[in-house]
């Protein structure tokens, strides 16, 4: 009995030092060079669709779980007041084009007037000087009898008109060259197209073209509709949220690890994710993208005040982006939120534990709404173009 208890221990033993070695080399060889959580979710761009202008709702083009392309229309206002306010800009473009070109026009035909009453003050001072001549010629002439007195009086009185009518020419020259350069402020250094005017009434233009085209809410990017909340006939102000979207095919996954867990971490190492949606029938490959700057509860609405009262000890977790295999992402889908475990692999220890390099693209970007400042450039210079004249050989 005692030989049999003994062979008992003896294995019970040998097991137990066989599952110590197992685990120890399994520990040595693979485990302390992982580092694991099941604290980890899936996060995306949550975007809020909002309108850029107030107005009254008349359509809805997209529903929750749609998927939608950039620049497709989601939501459509009423256009009515945007379309007068439109038609308004455009009349008052066309009316201060042609104010401009008036004067342009006027500018012209007082540098003529300026050069008439040069002209005219030229024959004055031609006619001054005949008559001076005249009064020379006759006043020693008067004392021998020669030149009657009467004569030589009547050619004083025309020597004193053609003064007056030669001060009166200089002064309409004076007149007429101050209105030229009076209304040369109005045009010197510019042209119709680019006068100041016709300038603040394209924008006021602009502005309208703007307000009219968005009018209709647009889909600033590709991704599926998670929320709406609009509805037809409800009134909107610019910056309602309308609906929320999400873009499914650029997810990341943040992984919240113990901060004992963060040591062995480092940018570039790589991970393996596993969705609960699916299992570990699938196995997403990502890579470390980033260690977070600060933990989650350094940045809550509440942060904890430990300097006061009692106070226990609570583990922390900072959060990691881990991003994941964009094909592998395609062939199997997942949603914002979703929880997920993440295995990361730090062996390679070489590299960061914070980032160094600055961002040289932009984190998201739409093209969307260049097209409208384009439509908007061009229906300025056609109205402009319309109302310069055909025969208008204004600058």
């Amino acid at each position: 009995m005692a030989d049999k208890r003994r062979k008992g221990l003896q294995i019970i033993a040998m097991v137990v030092a066989g599952a110590a070695l197992i685990w120890s080399v399994w520990y040595f060889v693979f485990s302390r060079h992982h580092v694991t959580t099941d604290n980890a979710y899936v996060i995306g761009n949550v975007l809020q669709i909002t309108p850029q202008v107030a107005g009254t709702v008349v359509s809805i083009e997209a529903d929750e779980t749609d998927f939608v392309k950039a620049g497709q229309p989601l939501v459509k206002l009423d256009k009515a007041d945007a379309k007068v306010a439109l038609e308004q800009a455009q009349s008052q473009l066309a009316q201060t084009v042609r104010e401009v070109r008036s004067l342009f026009a006027n500018s012209s035909a007082l540098d003529a007037q300026v050069r008439l009453r040069e002209a005219d003050a030229s024959r004055a001072e031609v006619e001054l000087t005949r008559t001076q001549d005249d009064v020379n010629r006759r006043a020693p002439l008067v004392s021998s009898g020669a030149v009657s007195k009467e004569e030589f009086q009547h050619a004083s009185a025309q020597l004193d008109a053609a003064k007056k009518s030669f001060e009166a020419a200089q002064a309409a020259l004076n007149a007429a060259k101050e209105q030229l350069k009076s209304g040369q402020t109005q045009t010197d250094g510019t042209s119709v197209k680019d006068h100041p005017n016709v300038a603040r009434a394209a924008a006021k233009m602009r502005e309208a073209y703007l307000a009219f085209q968005r009018s209709e809410v647009l889909a600033p990017t590709d991704g599926h509709i998670a929320k709406r909340s609009v509805q037809v006939g409800q009134r909107v102000q610019a910056g309602t949220p309308l609906m929320t979207m999400v873009a499914l095919n650029q997810l990341w996954v943040d992984a919240n690890f113990k901060e004992s867990q963060l040591q062995e971490l480092r940018i570039g190492q790589p991970a393996e994710v596993v969705a609960d949606v699916y299992g570990k029938s699938v196995i997403y490959h990502g890579k470390v993208a980033g260690l977070g700057a600060g933990t989650g509860a350094a940045f809550s609405l509440l942060p904890a005040q430990n300097a006061t009262g009692n106070w226990i000890k609570v583990v922390q977790r900072v959060p990691v982006r881990i991003l994941l295999d964009s094909q592998e992402l395609t062939a199997h889908p997942l949603r914002v939120g979703l929880s997920m475990d993440v295995n990361v692999d730090t062996s390679d220890q070489s590299g960061k534990t914070l980032a160094d390099v600055q961002r040289d693209a932009p984190v998201s970007a739409t093209t969307i709404y260049d097209s409208l400042q384009a439509a908007a450039d061009a229906e300025v210079q056609r109205i402009i173009a319309a109302n310069l004249g055909q025969s208008s050989k204004a600058p």
